[in-house]
C-alpha cells in the first residue's frame, strides 16, 4: 500500500486532498500543527468509511517539531512514496511592497518556504526508499513570474508582496530540486490549486475545494514516464495544465 504524507492537511485543501487519496487506496498521514484538529479530522473520515488514516503533528515552522515527526513516522513505515507540502499562509495584509513589515516576510517565509525545504530533506530518506516518489509543492498563479510580467493576466489590483514572494522562492526551489533529482525516479513539481474558496481568503475565490484537490492529487498520481519540474495550473493553462514559470 502506498503512503503519503500531507502538512496542513487537517482542513480545506490539504484535507480534501487526503479525502480523495484515501478513496484512491493511498495510506495517508495527516500532517496537523495542532494534533486536536488532526484527530478531529480523522473522526470524520472515518465517519465516511475511509479508516487508512492518522495524525502527525508537524509545524513546518518549527525544526523541532519536523525532526520529531520524522522520527513518529519512521518508526511506522520505511518508505513514503508521496509527500505533499501544503501548508501554508497569507500573512498579514496589506503587503505592499514598500511598508510591509520585515516580521510578515519573515513569517511568510517561514511556512511557504523554509518550511517546505526543511519538511523535504527532513522526509527524504523514507522516499528514497520508494520505487516512485513524488513531491508536491503547493503553489500559486501569484508566484509565477511569466503570469505578473504578462499584461493580459489579472489577478489582484494591489500584489500581496511576501505571498508573492516566498511563492516565487518555492517555485524556484522545486525546479532546482527537481533538476537535483533527474536521474532519479522522483518527480517534483508545483501546483497551483487555483482561485478557490477557502478560509485562507475568506471564501472569496470562485473555486471549489474538491477541484482544487483533484489538481494536486493528479500531480501525486504521475506515472512513470510522467513530467518532472512543472509548474501545472489549470486556471492559467487550460489546454495542458503546465504553465510557464
Amino acid at each position: 500500500m502506498k503512503t503519503v504524507l500531507i502538512t496542513g492537511a487537517n482542513k480545506s485543501i490539504g484535507f480534501e486532498t487526503a479525502r480523495q487519496l484515501l478513496e484512491k487506496g493511498y495510506y495517508v498521514y495527516l500532517g496537523c500543527r495542532d494534533l486536536k484538529k488532526g484527530e478531529d479530522a480523522i473522526k470524520q473520515l472515518h465517519a465516511e468509511g475511509l479508516t487508512q488514516v492518522e495524525a502527525i503533528q508537524i509545524d513546518v515552522d518549527d525544526l523541532e517539531s519536523i525532526k520529531n515527526a520524522r522520527k513518529v513516522l519512521g518508526a511506522k513505515i520505511k518508505i513514503l512514496d508521496v509527500l505533499i507540502n501544503n501548508a501554508g499562509i497569507g500573512g498579514a495584509m496589506p503587503q505592499n511592497a514598500l511598508e510591509t513589515d520585515m516580521k510578515v516576510f519573515t513569517d511568510v517565509f517561514q511556512t511557504n518556504f523554509f518550511g517546505v525545504i526543511a519538511v523535504t530533506q527532513a522526509f527524504f530518506d523514507l522516499m528514497n526508499a520508494s520505487l516512485a516518489p513524488r513531491i508536491v509543492n503547493v503553489t500559486s498563479g501569484l508566484g509565477s513570474l511569466a503570469l505578473h510580467n504578462d499584461p493580459s493576466w489579472k489577478h489582484f489590483a494591489v500584489k500581496p508582496t511576501a505571498y508573492v514572494a516566498s511563492k516565487a522562492a518555492l517555485n524556484a526551489y522545486t525546479i532546482v530540486l527537481a533538476n537535483n533529482l533527474k536521474d532519479t525516479a522522483f518527480k517534483v513539481n508545483a501546483v497551483d490549486p487555483g482561485y478557490t474558496a477557502t478560509d485562507f481568503n475568506n471564501h472569496s475565490g470562485p473555486g471549489t475545494v474538491p477541484d482544487a484537490a483533484a489538481r494536486v492529487v493528479k500531480a501525486a498520481l504521475l506515472p512513470d514516464d510522467g513530467p518532472s519540474g512543472q509548474f501545472y495550473s489549470d486556471d492559467n493553462a487550460p489546454d495542458t495544465g503546465i504553465s510557464p514559470w
